[in-house]
């Protein structure tokens, strides 16, 4: 009696599935907050970035993401180690575009843009060389009044960045080796 319930129960739940799944390029084109990138595109977050069709959250491992970066940016620059970072020993790797991407223990902990261009862009109205009257009025802005390094700011709970000169100079997020 127990194994014919079961068997109708199974067979109720599947008549309930069309069997038609989307691909996954169907599936990203219905969630409007995924829009598409080219391969050779990277668009940086406050939470981690995307790397043509890869995308990475903070903690992603380390081959991943480079392997990714690689394929749409090309090959690093430089890369190197510091050992002397107030979070630890970091690895910074240095990809074209002025893309810096930090590295701890194997995981993507942060990133920071130093170059506006048109295969690196970060999420948001906010990009290196927006003016600082413009950046001012983005959303979320807020000036960090305390910060020792010069004019530094927020846009939202995960991006920074610093103003010289009256523009947008480097955004970030994430950990960085910044000397306070």
């Amino acid at each position: 009696m127990r194994a014919t319930a079961l068997v109708i129960t199974l067979l109720a739940l599947a008549s309930c599935d069309s069997g038609e799944v989307p691909t996954p390029t169907e599936a990203a084109q219905l969630r409007p907050s995924s829009p598409q990138i080219a391969a050779n595109e990277v668009v940086l977050r406050g939470e981690g970035l995307t790397a043509g069709s890869e995308a990475f959250y903070f903690a992603a491992g380390e081959a991943e993401v480079r392997a990714a970066l690689t394929s749409a940016l090309g090959n690093p620059e430089s890369e190197g180690p510091n050992e002397e970072c107030g979070a630890g020993p970091m690895l910074f790797v240095n990809y074209p575009g002025e893309l810096t991407v930090n590295f701890q223990e194997g995981r993507l902990i942060g990133w920071n843009l130093s170059e506006s261009g048109e295969q690196i862009r970060v999420e948001g109205d906010v990009q290196v060389g927006t003016s600082a009257d413009e950046a001012e009025t983005a959303s979320g802005f807020a000036t960090m009044t305390e910060s020792t390094l010069g004019d530094e700011f927020s846009v939202g709970q995960h991006i920074g960045g610093f103003i010289e000169e009256g523009s947008v100079e480097m955004l970030y997020a994430g950990t960085q080796c910044f000397f306070r």
